[in-house]
């Protein structure tokens, strides 16, 4: 069987699967939960310095839900551990010892001085921690005080404190980056100039969930008050998987390890994080909605998949994709695919002929010889796979590929793609209302 055992920075787990740092890993008794269920590590909570820090008592999450009542996306206004910084450490040289075979990172925040980071870093070494997070990502509360996000925007700071941190501490330094910026790969390269062994990313991403309709106030609310929070979940992971891919492929981060987070719900999501190059993947949505055995789960489907695709271990798939991803500009222009509907699996929803119709490029023609029918116009079709995407039977419309010189057998037109050989909408004959 694959072997998913991770060796990342020389910090080795039993599976590629940690929790983030979050809710679920903010006392002894969770992370103790969590591997009891299996998890291959955790990163604490965000510690900070004493006195801790005081949290709303009302409403702290918010979700967007799918129309079949799925969460999509999460939404916490959460600042980091309310508890002493004393109890944390306790806590965390408890876990470490009860567990050896297990990931222990803490992560950490605390005021953009070297003192307070010359201070709070020797006690988290005492505690047999495996690494340290610094915390450059917190969008709400913290960012308000010259911490989390206010840092992770400032690719000087995190040069700095990174330095800093690698200066007065022995444990490997992963620097977590803010999605709230307009370019990753500046505070990724940043991290690196700094000393850092590796980033992970990414942190939750700015957000207002929305407003109650009725009382005229945004949710979730503290005493008819709302502000903004950090949102995760499914929703996020295209976002933050870009994210990862820019800094894989950036020139100034190669080689930099990276631990992948952002909507990982299913050891498919985790492969795909994986194949862009993370050595680890930290979920926190999926264990708040589902709870910590789902990681069984994923581990079951993450070595069955490796299993059948001949991958011995986690770094013979690391990264493989990592190579397809380009610029725009670098893309085959010359490439041409063009739908196919399978007639035999077709419902005669009539989605496909709507959409096209509408928002597309009119390449889809529907008859009404006794029932309802509908056919891809080749000639008509520029590949977008618009069709492909809302149909609702799996499989039913695919993409193929078109040679150069192919001629459509019905209609005799080019299928080159090339748009001076097509007929135009008005004068298509082929085209008949449903």
């Amino acid at each position: 069987m694959a072997d998913i055992s991770s060796n990342f920075l020389g910090i080795k787990s039993p599976n590629p699967f940690w929790l983030a740092s979050a809710p679920p890993t903010d006392k002894e008794i969770n992370v103790t939960r969590a591997f009891e269920a299996g998890w291959g590590g955790v990163v604490w909570k965000t510690l900070g310095e004493d006195p801790p820090v005081v949290n709303v008592s009302g409403p702290r999450y918010s979700t967007l839900m799918s129309q079949d009542r799925r969460v999509i996306g999460l939404n916490n206004i959460e600042l980091i551990t309310d508890r002493p910084l004393r109890t944390n450490l306790e806590e965390i040289r408890r876990v470490k010892r009860a567990w050896p075979d297990r990931a222990m990172i803490v992560s950490l925040m605390v005021p953009c001085t070297e003192e307070s980071w010359k201070r709070i870093l020797p006690m988290v070494e005492d505690t047999g921690a495996d690494g340290i997070e610094l915390n450059f990502g917190c969008p709400h509360g913290m960012s308000e005080r010259g911490m989390g996000s206010a840092v992770g925007q400032v690719p000087e700071y995190i040069q700095m404190v990174t330095a800093w941190c690698k200066q007065y501490s022995k444990l490997p330094v992963i620097v977590k980056l803010t999605p709230n910026i307009t370019d990753v790969r500046q505070p990724a390269r940043a991290a690196k100039a700094g000393g850092a062994d590796a980033v992970s990313l990414i942190n939750t991403i700015n957000s207002v969930m929305g407003v109650d309709l009725d009382r005229m106030v945004m949710h979730p609310s503290t005493d008819g008050w709302g502000s903004h929070g950090g949102y995760c979940g499914p929703a996020v992971k295209p976002i933050a998987q870009n994210m990862v891919a820019e800094i894989a492929r950036d020139p100034l981060t190669a080689g930099l390890p990276i631990s992948g987070i952002g909507g990982i719900t299913t050891w498919r999501d985790a492969a795909e994080y994986i194949a862009l190059g993370c050595g680890t993947v930290q979920v926190c949505t999926a264990a708040m909605v589902y709870g910590f055995k789902i990681v069984q789960e994923m581990c079951s489907g993450l070595s069955n998949y490796m299993d059948e695709k001949g991958y011995a271990t986690i770094d013979a798939m690391m990264g493989l994709a990592v190579p397809t991803v380009k610029n725009w500009n670098q893309l085959n222009l010359n490439y041409v695919e063009k739908a196919v509907i399978n007639q035999d699996s077709c419902i005669q929803c009539g989605r496909c002929h709507v959409v096209c119709e509408d928002t597309s490029h009119q390449a889809i023609f529907a008859s009404k010889d006794g029932k309802r029918h509908f056919e891809i116009n080749e000639a008509e079709c520029v590949g977008c796979n618009l069709c492909v995407s809302i149909c609702p039977v799996p499989d039913t419309i695919t993409m193929r590929r078109v040679m150069p010189g192919e001629i459509d057998q019905r209609t005799g037109q080019p299928v080159s793609g090339e748009y001076a050989n097509w007929t135009t909408h008005a004068n298509n004959p082929m085209r008949v209302g449903v």
